[in-house]
């Protein structure tokens, strides 16, 4: 068994903003300003917006959901008609309150099969929020 692994993807600077602009964009085409968080795989930081007019208290909200997505491996909330697991996302909020939550709109950027980071997005409803991300990510996806 190799005691390293080699060859994983990582999300670049500027494959964060690629994914910054595609969710800016798809946000100004629904008339909703937003706040955009790209993280890494580990959940720190890459790359942010704040566009003119999104909600303030929205902006730590964008950030949990990009580190929830990103260190969970999985979109944050349940899929869009569906009830989210009150008893799991009260379990996961008290074991890790700054990384998780029960809301639509974090997606994990995957690139040869493999988190490289993830994208959260808020200030719209849950399903504004999940489209703007879903938007964000689909850049990565076709470069």
């Amino acid at each position: 068994m190799p005691l390293v692994t080699r060859n994983h993807p990582k999300l670049t600077l500027e494959g964060a903003r690629a994914v910054l602009v595609a969710a800016e964009r798809r946000a100004q085409e629904i008339q909703r300003p937003m706040d955009i968080a790209v993280v890494d795989d580990g959940g720190h930081l890459v790359a942010f917006a704040r566009m003119d007019g999104a909600k303030l208290s929205s902006i730590e909200i964008s950030l949990v959901k990009a580190r929830a997505a990103a260190v969970r491996r999985a979109s944050t909330g349940a899929p869009p008609g569906e009830q989210p697991n009150l008893a799991l996302a009260l379990g996961l909020a008290i074991a890790s309150p700054a990384q998780q939550t029960p809301v639509r709109g974090g997606i994990p950027l995957v690139v040869d099969g493999q988190v490289v980071g993830a994208i959260g997005v808020s200030a719209g409803t849950e399903d504004q929020d999940e489209d703007v991300a879903r938007a964000g990510a689909a850049a990565l996806e076709k470069a």
